[in-house]
């Protein structure tokens, strides 16, 4: 297991960026996980994508905390939680195993069921959760994403230009993290930068968070973290996904899917929606006017959508 070489900075970022939150070390079978916490009421963990941390949720955090307790966490192998040592199968960065994670970290915090909400690979983990640990999640909502299962069956040639890193990154090692590695700036400008339409700095991305977003890509541990994470996607986790659906296991809390207006998902799929009725029979979803980052391009819009979803009968 290897700790972020930069927990220090990310813990005391946490603190600044989370007003009234409180930064937590939370003690799982597999390692340390990060998570900062704040608000009353039923419990709702969130859940970051790639090549974000916990600090994707900034705007969104507070606007839920008034009526939830809060969980925004680092997953395995991002931000300031810890790194598992990878295997030739990729299971410590499948989703079960990452489920598994935040299971008990919210297990230490007390929490025996709770909501949850995940974008991108933090959503793949959610609907992961669901399946493996149905009694502990209550509501599930999943952000511009489809089960990991069905990107790789429908995949075609828009999805392979649209979504070209899906195959890089789980491109065998070392070739990803050397390509990245070698010209890291080019790589987070012309896809991470690119995916979220900046030709600028906005107020949506402080300039701390965008530098906190691209040091994970001058940090090696990091990389392999992330390029282990799309493995797993091209591996296990398909492999656990194509389980699911042969035996007939569904999600049995209800769902609610959010997707980008202007991201890849309505270039690839006729309707989101009908995506994932075969895996959660109580699903509901809609589009957002936001590139796939929708969570930080338009957070009081997904707050509304996350609170009127968790209150409904």
């Amino acid at each position: 297991m290897i700790i972020s070489s930069d927990r220090t900075v990310q813990s005391a970022m946490s603190e600044a960026v989370f007003a009234g939150f409180e930064v937590h070390e939370l003690s799982t079978s597999r390692g340390t996980v990060h998570a900062v916490v704040g608000g009353s009421g039923p419990p709702l963990l969130l859940l970051h994508g790639y090549p974000q941390s916990h600090l994707m949720w900034r705007a969104v955090a507070p606007l839920l905390a008034a009526r939830y307790t809060v969980v925004a966490s680092d997953l395995a192998g991002y931000g300031a939680s810890f790194r598992p040592n990878p295997t030739p199968d990729h299971d410590p960065h499948g989703k079960r195993s990452m489920a598994l994670d935040q299971v008990e970290a919210m297990a230490a915090l007390g929490f025996d069921s709770f909501a949850v909400a995940g974008h991108d690979r933090g959503g793949r983990v959610a609907y992961r959760m669901a399946l493996d640990h149905p009694t502990r999640v209550q509501r599930l909502a999943v952000l511009d994403i489809v089960p990991t299962g069905e990107v790789w069956r429908r995949a075609d040639r828009h999805f392979a230009r649209g979504y070209w890193h899906w195959a890089f990154l789980a491109q065998p090692a070392p070739l990803p993290e050397r390509l990245i590695g070698a010209a890291p700036d080019a790589f987070f400008d012309f896809h991470v930068r690119a995916g979220m339409g900046l030709g600028v700095e906005s107020t949506r991305y402080p300039r701390e968070v965008m530098d906190a977003y691209r040091r994970v890509f001058d940090d090696e541990g990091a990389l392999e973290a992330m390029c282990e994470d799309y493995r797993a996607g091209a591996s296990v986790d398909v492999a656990h996904d194509d389980a699911d659906l042969e035996a007939g296991r569904r999600i049995d809390c209800p769902v609610l899917v959010l997707w980008a207006g202007r991201g890849g998902l309505p270039r690839f799929y006729t309707d989101v929606v009908e995506v994932w009725r075969p895996w959660a029979p109580d699903v509901r979803g809609e589009a957002v006017d936001a590139s796939h980052f929708l969570a930080e391009d338009r957070p009081e819009e997904i707050a509304d959508h996350l609170l009127a979803f968790l209150a409904a009968s």
